[in-house]
């Protein structure tokens, strides 16, 4: 199975660290999404229709979608562990977050990101405060949800275990970071998970999440020079 990727993309970490972590076997194939190689038509005719990381070719066959492709590996693998379990109501939950997450985590983090820091660095175009006020309101909001709904009565966004849930969660979360924002910043119960998944799926995570620190410190510095 080849693992089409890049570690600028959320969903492509998270994937990357759950085939890790769950000793899946699979051909690692980058993918530069900053020099555009997803935006060619040789790209979209060959590799994916899509034109977005992640997906995979397990041989013949091509798929795409993070969440997907999570389950695909998880039933061919036959793979029945706390990131991705096979009992009825254990799945269940995980998958509860892993589709609540498409249109809230996600969105938001992703949003207030590719607005805040990503659009600017591309174009040199700043995003109207009155836009950037309503993401970061909407941010504010579903961090808030994890802090007071999903992590409020167990330690993990899917239960007593950690799971995959946790794993796409956290990469969502970190990559507002880029954009100096950091959502552990007063939320103590979100920063205690944050810190228990960094751990938990060490040194995988730390793999995974290289470029983007280097990223947050030079944004940190930025902002530091041009105080």
């Amino acid at each position: 199975m080849k693992l089409y990727f890049d570690f600028f993309s959320q969903p492509s970490r998270a994937l990357y660290i759950f085939l890790k972590i769950n000793k899946i076997p699979f051909e690692p194939c980058p993918v530069a999404l900053q020099k555009g190689e997803h935006l060619t038509k040789e790209f979209k005719e060959k590799l994916t229709r899509f034109g977005k990381v992640p997906f995979i070719h397990d041989g013949d066959f091509k798929l795409a979608e993070s969440v997907a492709i999570v389950r695909y590996a998880a039933r061919k693998h036959d793979l029945d562990s706390k990131w991705y379990p096979k009992e009825l109501r254990q799945q269940a939950r995980v998958d509860e977050y892993l589709e609540w997450q498409h249109n809230n985590t996600r969105t938001f983090c992703a949003l207030y990101f590719q607005k805040k820091w990503l659009v600017p660095m591309l174009t040199g175009e700043q995003p109207s405060p009155d836009r950037l006020k309503n993401l970061e309101k909407n941010l504010v909001q579903g961090l808030n949800e994890i802090e007071n709904v999903w992590l409020a009565n167990s330690p993990y966004l899917a239960g007593d275990q950690i799971s995959v849930a946790d794993i796409f969660g956290a990469c969502e979360i970190e990559q507002p970071r880029i954009a100096g924002f950091d959502a552990a910043e007063g939320r103590p119960v979100l920063s205690a998970w944050l810190e228990k998944v960094r751990k938990e799926t060490g040194p995988v995570y730390e793999e995974a999440h290289v470029s983007l620190n280097k990223l947050v410190q030079k944004t940190k510095e930025q902002a530091s020079k041009a105080k």
